[in-house]
């Protein structure tokens, strides 16, 4: 590594052919995650065409998005690994490949079961693109201009999941769920090229694969294997299917919870013993990546919480059809494509300095979560869509300081193992804030529907009075007495049990509010550096 050291200051390691725009590479890597990070959510749309066309259930079909999760879970933290052992460019270039391949495979799934060993499949192509990419765009670009593209890949990893579930509701609406798959074959094949075109591995990294290949051959940590990806596999079941098996009331939820805590907690004492470590721990003694690090968590758990419960609250309370309440996410996307890249301006200028932008940013953010908590069942569209631009506002200043920041204490030989603990994080956070919400949604309809049952009693004369107001309305559109009495008391309780379940979603908005504040005072703990350069100037 001492080669590599030398580097740190002197040159900026580059994966750009000579004569290649750096921007051609960015927009070529971005293209694949983008691919990829869409199709984490536009499947989540055509389940129940899924199920209905492999004539199975569709508690069965679930599966589908859990073998994905899973599988991506298990080799997104290997990733920068996998990169030395078959060279990053190679590495990149297979994923690309086995996700479009396993793609087709989806599209053409005769039975659940081809299905889910294509999403396998799948998975293990596409837990590679985002750490590579984001890797690849550090060493693309000097450490002065990385803001800029940190800017493309903040609208990549969170325009995608926003637009999926509005994609995919459109595409079973109008064509087939199977050209769900089939559209990533296209970007697939032109990613494919563009990358085999344009692509190299930097001299950094070059260093770092003859490093770790001291003595002809590159050590494999094999144990360190097997941990990380047993527990990566098991806290993915643990958090996916949580909820839905009845957390620790299924055995095998409680074994797969039980695994994941040995396996990371044995992983974490191995790896940091490990000379070659399968994820390199190490990088979390660099104060600003560790914190980087916490802030991707919270990240994670907060746009992928309430991408997931958004539009649920629109479909089972306002009664919105899938598009439609896809389509709220939108403004919120749109902001953050329009003002990424001038927070990215801001930062490479030293207009305002990375950590003030994100102490803003994560106020906004916490900003916009309270104000969705004060939401009820009279809220139209605009207020929901204005929420997710104040919260979209908040992040399109957050994730390229952010990352300007984890960065700025490391060598450029440690770029690559870096990325895959960035995203190991951003993927956690987002894998926790989705268990959360629809545990705690559940949990709190329980409580609130109790809580507004005992308020109004069966003898209350408010509730009487609102029954008989509604009998009287279905008997004059010429329902029976008795049905109207039975239709009315039915409508009434339903009214109150979507007053249940609003109070539960605000309930968890707050959280998020106060989970957003609580890593505030992180922001402060970041040292000045300069673009480029150590922290404190140095």
């Amino acid at each position: 590594m001492a080669a590599a050291t030398q580097m740190t200051g002197t040159t900026q390691a580059t994966a750009v052919k000579p004569g290649v725009n750096p921007w051609a590479v960015a927009l070529t890597v971005t293209l694949a995650t983008f691919m990829e990070l869409l199709d984490t959510s536009i499947a989540n749309v055509s389940l129940p065409y899924i199920a209905g066309g492999l004539g199975r259930s569709f508690d069965e079909v679930t599966w589908i998005l859990t073998t994905y999760l899973v599988a991506n879970a298990v080799v997104l933290p290997m990733s920068a690994w996998l990169s030395r052992v078959f060279g990053r460019k190679n590495y990149y270039l297979g994923c690309v490949a086995l996700f479009t391949i396993s793609s087709f495979c989806c599209g053409i799934a005769p039975s659940l079961g081809f299905m889910l060993l294509s999403r396998v499949f799948q998975g293990i192509g596409g837990g590679g693109l985002a750490p590579v990419e984001q890797a690849i765009l550090v060493d693309t670009f000097p450490a002065e201009k990385r803001a800029s593209a940190f800017a493309l890949y903040t609208i990549a990893i969170v325009t995608a999941p926003a637009i999926g579930p509005v994609l995919g509701g459109w595409i079973t609406d109008n064509y087939t769920w199977r050209w769900v798959f089939f559209i990533n074959i296209p970007i697939g094949l032109l990613s494919l090229y563009l990358s085999s075109r344009l692509v190299q591995d930097p001299p950094a990294f070059t260093v770092e694969r003859k490093a770790a290949r001291a003595g002809g051959r590159l050590k494999v940590d094999t144990t360190g294997i097997l941990l990380v990806g047993l527990g990566s596999a098991a806290l993915e079941i643990f958090l996916d299917r949580g909820q839905i098996d009845d957390w620790f009331g299924s055995r095998i939820i409680a074994w797969a919870f039980a695994i994941a805590i040995v396996c990371w907690v044995t992983a974490i004492f191995w790896e940091l013993r490990q000379k070659d470590p399968v994820i390199d721990l190490q990088l979390l003694k660099s104060r600003h990546f560790a914190i980087a690090a916490v802030l991707l968590f919270i990240f994670g758990f907060g746009i992928f919480g309430t991408t997931t419960m958004i539009p649920q609250i629109l479909q089972s309370l306002y009664g919105y059809r899938a598009i439609d309440a896809g389509l709220v996410l939108g403004p919120g996307a749109l902001m953050i494509t329009l003002l990424a890249p001038i927070g990215a301006r801001l930062v490479q200028k030293g207009v305002v300095h990375p950590r003030v932008l994100l102490g803003c940013s994560l106020l906004g953010v916490a900003a916009s979560m309270w104000y969705y908590s004060t939401f009820n069942l009279a809220t139209n569209y605009g207020h929901y869509a204005l929420a997710r631009v104040f919260q979209g506002l908040g992040y399109a200043f957050f994730f390229v300081p952010l990352n300007v920041v984890a960065y700025s204490e490391l060598r450029p030989d440690q770029n690559n193992r870096a990325s895959s603990l960035t995203n190991l994080f951003r993927n956690w956070g987002g894998s926790f804030g989705i268990a959360f919400i629809t545990t705690a949604s559940e949990r709190r309809f329980d409580y609130h529907q109790s809580i507004v049952s005992a308020a109004v009693p069966q003898t209350s004369g408010l509730l009487e009075q609102r029954v008989r107001t509604l009998t009287s309305f279905l008997v004059e559109r010429g329902f029976s007495a008795g049905d109207a009495h039975a239709a009315a008391l039915s409508n009434v309780y339903r009214q109150l049990g979507n007053q249940a379940h609003l109070l539960a979603y605000m309930d968890c908005f707050r959280v998020l509010a106060w989970a957003t504040l609580a890593v505030v005072p992180l922001t402060f703990l970041i040292r000045r550096f300069r673009a480029g350069g150590a922290p404190g100037g140095h």
